[in-house]
């Protein structure tokens, strides 16, 4: 079966490169042969985390991460930052886990701000706020630099960030930054298989964990410190993803960081000015527009289920039509990842051509 190419929010396309490390042969996950790539691979991963912290790698999809966030550092009452269809399900996560929680919702589209948050936790009645940096449902960014400063004034308050759709795509620097929790999922712009997450914790976050005592097993941010210490894994984990790992911080570092927030950049503003031209517009809060997908607001009204189509009946890759409550009424372009802006073009085009066959 020949292969559509994804321009979809994840899973993204896979480089055939990190694809064959993916497939390297299975090894005993309790023997120096699992240690030493552990170690490997954690240098990488603390360059991308800009962190001095171990970073983990938890065989689970980054929802795993989430809930663990709120089981590790929740014990009066959590702020859930709610703007779209998954930073919208993390009240429900905390309310599942039996913490207590309350909603700073704003409009799908609108961005999250500092002081939205200052006027809640200045009451003193929360212990942990989450964040959602990149809303993949919406493209919109939020500006997670104000309210990390913001933050800091409020040492009490525990910081979670799901960076799943922005990690690696833009610096995001997480000791510099305060941040507790930052996690991310492996098959959006870390470009890997779908199935992993990785994330860090900060010395401050461990400290109340070492407090709670319903914290679970595995999601247990000591249990994942404690078995660090020997590049060791709390569960089995998914070996496939660790040689993968390597591989893809390999092609990151030859790259070089700043080139790769660069291409991210450059891929988003191509995309807009192509948005804009058609006719269309952003869905994002002006000024808060995601740099790793373009949430395009179908404001000409065309059949985006004709138009997918259309696309991948010629030219066999896909776009996405929208997700959750407004599926249909936008569509989503996903430049992140490895795409090249040469890559991006030749899809802009495609969807010019597809747009005049409906």
């Amino acid at each position: 079966m020949a292969h559509t190419k994804l321009f979809i929010p994840g899973p993204i396309e896979v480089s055939e490169k990190t694809l064959k490390a993916f497939a390297s042969p299975m090894m005993g996950h309790r023997g120096k042969g699992f240690q030493d790539l552990y170690a490997q691979v954690q240098p990488g991963l603390q360059k991308l985390f800009y962190t001095t912290q171990p970073v983990f790698v938890s065989t689970s999809s980054a929802w795993g991460v989430m809930e663990g966030s709120i089981r590790n550092l929740v014990s009066k009452k959590v702020l859930n930052c709610m703007s779209g269809a998954f930073s919208d399900k993390w009240y429900d996560v905390a309310l599942k886990c039996g913490k207590q929680a309350e909603k700073l919702q704003v409009e799908w589209g609108q961005a999250i701000t500092a002081a939205m948050i200052e006027a809640k936790i200045k009451t003193g009645e929360f212990d942990a706020v989450t964040l959602i940096h990149n809303e993949t449902s919406t493209g919109t960014m939020n500006p997670l630099a104000e309210i990390a400063a913001m933050m800091k004034r409020y040492p009490e308050v525990h910081f979670i960030v799901d960076t799943v759709s922005s990690f690696t795509a833009v610096p995001i620097k997480f000791d510099e930054l305060g941040i507790d929790v930052m996690l991310a999922g492996t098959q959006k712009a870390l470009a890997l298989p779908a199935g992993a997450a990785v994330f860090a914790v900060s010395e401050k976050a461990f400290k109340k964990a070492e407090t709670l005592k319903d914290r679970g097993y595995y999601f247990d941010f000591l249990e994942f410190r404690k078995n660090h210490e020997s590049n060791m894994t709390p569960t089995t984990p998914s070996i496939s993803h660790f040689y993968a790992l390597r591989s893809k911080i390999e092609d990151i570092m030859e790259e070089g960081m700043e080139n790769r927030f660069a291409r991210h950049l450059k891929n988003a503003e191509i995309t807009r000015a192509w948005v804009k031209k058609n006719g269309f517009e952003l869905f994002s809060e002006e000024g808060y527009a995601s740099v790793s997908l373009t949430c395009v607001k179908n404001t000409k009204g065309v059949d985006v289920a004709k138009m997918i189509a259309a696309l991948k009946s010629k030219y066999n890759c896909i776009i996405d039509g929208g997700y959750g409550k407004i599926k249909g009424t936008t569509f989503r372009i996903s430049h992140m990842g490895d795409e090249s802006t040469a890559n991006i073009e030749l899809l802009l085009s495609w969807l010019d051509d597809s747009l005049k066959s409906i």
